[in-house]
């Protein structure tokens, strides 16, 4: 892993989960960790659902873009993060490899949608914590 670890969240519609998991990595890692999202079959914008429930934590998606997954991006990243988007995702030798078996945002309302963005938070903050343990003092 480069001293800037990259991270792709993959779902199908790249529109709810990879975007919150994106949105949630950005805010609590900061820029100490490159922050990438796509989807197999990405819709034209993001789950109004999705980004509402991100705005009552404090973080913008709103603005966000779905993006079709690449070889590229895949290639570029250290750790693949996927979300229900079945063998979609090419595999690339030394990468890590995650599936977050998480229910879908899509067509569902915020109280629903909630719980998920709660448990996509606590994984991206324990992904947090391996990707940059806490530096012991000196």
């Amino acid at each position: 892993m480069t001293d800037k670890p990259t991270v792709l969240f993959v779902c199908v519609h790249n529109a709810g989960r990879s975007q919150m998991a994106a949105g949630y990595l950005r805010a609590l890692a900061g820029d100490s960790i490159e922050v990438l999202s796509a989807g197999s079959a990405p819709k034209d914008t993001i789950n109004p659902v999705a980004v509402d429930a991100m705005a009552e934590e404090g973080i913008d998606i709103a603005n966000n873009t779905p993006k079709v997954l690449t070889v590229e991006a895949v290639r570029e990243s250290d750790v693949v993060i996927t979300m229900g988007c079945g063998d979609a995702c090419p595999i690339f030798p030394g990468k890590r490899y995650e599936d977050w078996e998480l229910d879908d945002p899509a067509g569902q309302g915020i109280e629903s949608v909630r719980p998920i963005r709660d448990d996509i938070r606590a994984r991206v903050e324990a992904l947090i914590a391996e990707l940059i343990p806490p530096t012991a003092p000196a």
